[in-house]
């Protein structure tokens, strides 16, 4: 089993593909319970017009976005990848609301 080295610690290309693969895989675990949180709203909520709540949004993509500067990357970014996030939550949530009222 070959070990995954933090960033800093890498000397080759393997080495770096490795951390990324790994930190994918992290990524889509993690977003996988995102979306169930989003199920669980979908069955929370009263009424289909709670699911897009812009000032939730905003407040979401500005929290990602201080995150991501006090970890040392680029706030911007981090507001482009969780608008996309967001909006993909959203959709994901109106349609698990449907179904589940279908």
């Amino acid at each position: 089993m070959t070990s995954i080295l933090p960033p800093d610690q890498c000397q080759t290309m393997k080495e770096v593909r490795l951390g990324v693969d790994a930190t994918d895989r992290a990524l889509v675990e993690l977003l996988a319970t995102r979306f169930g949180y989003m199920r669980a709203a979908a069955r929370i909520k009263p009424e289909r017009g709670h699911v897009r709540d812009e000032p939730r949004k905003a407040q979401v993509i500005a929290n990602a976005a201080a995150h991501a500067r006090d970890h040392g990357w680029p706030p911007e970014i981090a507001a482009q990848l969780w608008e996309v996030l967001v909006e993909a939550s959203i959709a994901y949530e109106l349609d698990r609301f449907d179904e589940a009222r279908a």
